[in-house]
């Protein structure tokens, strides 16, 4: 089987290595020649767990191709896959100039019959879209090629992408024929051998679950979020709340911890679009602007924290951060918190310094060098004035604490994450502070 798969980013470069993992004969594409050059040398554009040894594999036996020329495989694939961007707009809502593109192009040039999937997150009604594209270029061909669309939503967790795509707990798939259906279930026949996790659905309804999921993701996140404000207000201990609640089979324990903000190409975009896509359909998302407006003010949080602590004073204090990606095991700093809070502390006239496993070289891209980077998470500390924990990466959990007391000029943590123990930590002679 032959499939083709459009955009070479996060989504599309770890969908196509998976399924070239399998077998599969797959070629990626991308406008972008230098990306294209890079992955035919070895160098992968983004980091995730797993997937540089699984491109190199595959690649070398041929079984994952890369080009710039979409046009070249299209007489040979049965199936395309739209795995482009779809940035917010100026409005909030996904622009769908880079899909559209796609779908004119597939129009332009097709012979045969293909199906072709939409895997980037869109809004309800896409596919239609597409559709419709594809046709008006066939018609202006005086063609009459069959083709189908279809909606495959991606539910892939940064950190932990090729296990979530080698192993997932669901494939959800709006499909609107036959022919369809059968294609994308011998195209995902090799991952449901353990467990039949397919789910087929209507194509408008595919393209809402992406949205609805993440949407209540970023609500829990930022519902624990309010409670653990109001938790330090009243004296209550946020993560005994959490316990207790998540012990409640209707509640459950995932998405249930408190910290300083969601970030990432996902939450933070797909809540924006979703709240626009009801706009214009004459509905207003009432708990999705508040999920939205709790995770802006969570952003600033340490920030404030720490500002409380040094009496409004921040002027030439050294502030050490740990972590700068928006979660552990990525190098993604979209919306990440702490952009927010380095713009904080910059404004306030304090001196950062901050150290992350991988995701240094991307702050230095956004930002430049109007903060320090180190190349150990202790030598960030020295003489620093407070230490924030931003990302709760692995190497973070136990570190030194005595070696850390001495490094620092003054013995103050603030936990973005709650991954201490405020009675270990004020052992240690730390004035500790967490979320909630």
């Amino acid at each position: 089987m032959k499939i083709a798969i459009i955009g070479t980013g996060y989504v599309g470069l770890v969908t196509g290595t998976c399924f070239s993992e399998m077998g599969i004969d797959v070629t990626c594409v991308d406008v972008n020649e230098e990306k294209i050059k890079n992955l035919k040398a070895g160098v992968i554009p983004i980091y995730e767990p797993g997937l540089e040894e699984m491109v190199l594999r595959n690649y070398h036996a041929e079984r994952l191709k890369f080009t710039t020329d979409l046009t070249s495989c299209l007489d040979e694939v049965e199936v395309v896959f739209s795995a482009v961007g779809t940035p917010p707009d100026e409005d909030g809502s996904a622009d769908l100039k880079y899909v559209l593109e796609v779908a004119r192009t597939i129009g332009q040039n097709i012979n045969h019959y293909v199906l072709v999937v939409t895997k980037s997150t869109v809004p309800v009604g896409t596919a239609q879209k597409v559709k419709a594209t594809i046709q008006e270029e066939l018609n202006k061909r005086n063609l009459n090629i069959p083709f189908d669309v279809a909606s495959n939503p991606e539910f892939l967790k940064e950190g932990n992408a090729v296990e979530d795509f080698m192993k997932p707990d669901r494939v959800v798939v709006g499909v609107e024929s036959d022919q369809a259906k059968e294609v994308m279930e011998r195209l995902y026949k090799p991952f449901m051998m353990n467990n039949y996790r397919l789910i087929f659905t209507d194509i408008p309804s595919a393209e809402m679950i992406k949205y609805a999921a993440n949407s209540m993701l970023a609500t829990r996140i930022s519902f624990m979020n309010d409670i653990a404000n109001l938790c330090e207000l009243v004296g209550a201990d946020v993560n005994m709340v959490r316990k207790g609640i998540g012990s409640d089979s209707r509640i459950g324990s995932k998405f249930l911890y408190p910290g300083c903000g969601y970030g990432g190409s996902c939450f933070p975009k797909d809540v924006k679009a979703l709240i626009k896509t009801a706009e214009k359909n004459g509905y207003e998302m009432k708990v999705l602007k508040a999920v939205e407006d709790v995770n802006e003010k969570q952003k600033s949080i340490l920030f404030e924290k720490l500002n409380k602590i040094f009496q409004g004073d921040l002027k030439n204090k050294k502030i050490a951060l740990w972590g700068l990606a928006f979660k552990p095991e990525t190098d993604d700093m979209r919306e990440a918190t702490a952009l927010v809070l380095i713009k904080h502390l910059l404004e306030s006239g304090a001196e950062v310094v901050a150290y992350d496993p991988i995701a240094i070289p991307e702050c230095k891209r956004r930002i430049g060098d109007c903060i320090s980077y180190t190349q150990d998470m202790y030598e960030a500390v020295l003489d620093a004035d407070a230490l924030l924990l931003v990302t709760e990466w692995k190497e973070f959990r136990i570190p030194s604490w005595g070696v850390i007391k001495k490094a620092m000029k003054q013995h103050i943590i603030i936990d973005g994450r709650n991954i201490y123990d405020r009675k270990e930590m004020e052992k240690n002679g730390f004035l500790y502070k967490c979320i909630g």
